[in-house]
């Protein structure tokens, strides 16, 4: 029961990898991986309050781990929806392509119930590694060449960043004689600005600043967001954040307000993270690159709340990457559906969309309303209630500078509002939406609409899987 999500996870590996064997046709794998990505949604919700150690204690199942893993496998369910035809993949390799997405999900699963180092390790390395072959997979002549440049640079910089990590857990292993997370955090709280603390500490939190895409481990993201197919990249846009929020929720609570040292390392991280998402992301053409650089200003907005140290700062950071999935979810639909054959889209090809195709200009001004932080939005009540927690800490000028940082990202959202409802169609196809479609685009806005304007159900929910872990 514990291990139920895991399970149906590896039940559906199997079962795409004895289809990969023969030829199937495009229908019958895109039922069954809709199939099996609802199986693993149900299994998610069915365990959702299951509590129990696994593995000699290194893998726990709580209300914290089982409510990211509902949301990995929401995330996951809604990306396979909007990317069924998987244009931007070669017929042939579909059902191996979904495997590694699948294990991937695993990854992550297992890495949001790892409380145990080396756990952490191998379930990261499950997680990324299956991405690493999604990403080269994108059918040639989409964006000829840049596939295989972007599988090259995430895997170089993965490997980096997972070198740090390693390292970091050496010391940690040397300084406290354990790979527990709890017995470390007893005994690092004795040495939190001792320097080899705070280098150990830093090189582990590398891995999941990597996965967040956080600065300084951030330069793999434009190059993967537009080299990937828009299916893959949808899907590392916001499942492996979820994970990796959630694991940084777990290591971030093991350190005290006392660590000063950590802390301000952790503010200039934030504060950077902003500046660069925000002012690279104002002369991008490629949506794709430019929703790249948003996601890295939106990383030093969830380290904003993480670094409050308090309960309402850690839900409220996964509260707003909650809401950060959606928004995002909703803008990656509308470029599944606006792109041509799979190829990438620039701004400049939402030109006239509302004429085009009504319903997608609206769940992308939504989407991108929501990100800019305009009320009533989830990104605004997000925004508004990281800041307020921050401000009560005492942090007035990096809550100055994330206003600011706020100012400017309206900026380039709002000009892709402007090219899609203030441009005639210059003559442009219309753009076809399924039922299915159509409706998960309602279900997005809603979900945007309604965590925006009631946000305390969902922080007392959140709240409530904080505090199992302190």
């Amino acid at each position: 029961m514990l291990f139920l999500p895991e399970l149906s996870l590896l039940g559906a590996g199997l079962t795409l990898f004895l289809f990969s064997l023969g030829k199937p046709g495009s229908g019958t794998i895109k039922n069954l991986v809709l199939s099996l990505a609802t199986v693993t949604l149900l299994a998610s919700l069915f365990c959702i309050n299951s509590e129990g150690t696994l593995f000699y204690a290194s893998y726990k199942v709580d209300f914290f781990s089982q409510l990211f893993k509902v949301l990995i496998a929401s995330a996951t369910l809604i990306v396979l929806i909007f990317s069924d035809k998987l244009e931007g993949i070669r017929e042939d390799i579909q059902p191996e392509y979904y495997l590694f997405l699948f294990m991937s999900v695993l990854g992550l699963m297992m890495l949001v119930s790892s409380v145990e180092l080396l756990a952490i390790f191998i379930s990261l390395e499950l997680s990324s590694f299956a991405v690493y072959i999604m990403v080269p997979m994108r059918s040639p002549g989409k964006k000829a060449g840049s596939q295989a440049e972007a599988g090259i640079k995430y895997l170089l910089y993965g490997v980096i960043a997972t070198s740090f990590m390693l390292f970091g857990m050496s010391y940690v292993f040397g300084l406290t004689g354990s790979t527990q997370l709890g017995e470390i955090a007893d005994k690092l709280s004795r040495m939190y600005n001792q320097p080899a603390a705070v280098i150990s500490v830093l090189l582990i939190l590398a891995g999941f600043f990597y996965k967040l895409a956080l600065f300084p481990l951030h330069f793999w993201v434009p190059d993967v967001y537009e080299g990937a197919s828009n299916e893959t990249t949808a899907f590392i846009a916001v499942v492996p954040k979820l994970a990796a929020v959630a694991l940084l929720v777990r290591i971030v609570t093991l350190v005290t307000p006392d660590g000063n040292v950590m802390t301000k390392v952790l503010m200039v991280c934030a504060i950077l993270s902003m500046f660069y998402g925000n002012l690279s992301a104002l002369v991008q053409k490629d949506i794709k690159r430019l929703l790249g650089f948003s996601g890295i200003s939106h990383a030093g907005f969830v380290l904003l709340g993480l670094l409050t140290f308090t309960i309402t700062g850690f839900s409220t950071a996964m509260y707003y990457i909650i809401g950060y999935v959606f928004m995002n979810l909703a803008c990656f639909l509308v470029i599944c559906k606006v792109a041509t054959n799979g190829n990438n889209v620039l701004i400049e090809d939402l030109t006239g969309l509302h004429k085009r195709a009504p319903l997608l200009a609206m769940t992308l001004t939504v989407g991108l309303f929501a990100l800019a932080g305009i009320p009533p939005l989830v990104g605004f009540t997000g925004k508004f209630m990281l800041l307020v927690a921050a401000l009560k800490e005492g942090y007035l000028i990096l809550v100055t500078l994330a206003a600011i940082n706020t100012g400017i990202a309206i900026y380039y959202y709002l000009s892709i509002v402007r090219v899609t409802f203030c441009t005639d169609d210059a003559d442009r196809g219309t753009v076809t939406t399924d039922k299915i479609h159509s409706v998960l685009c309602f279900v997005l806005v809603l979900i945007i609409i309604i965590m925006g304007i009631f946000p305390s159900k969902f922080i007392d929910v959140t709240t409530r899987a904080v505090q199992i872990l302190i």
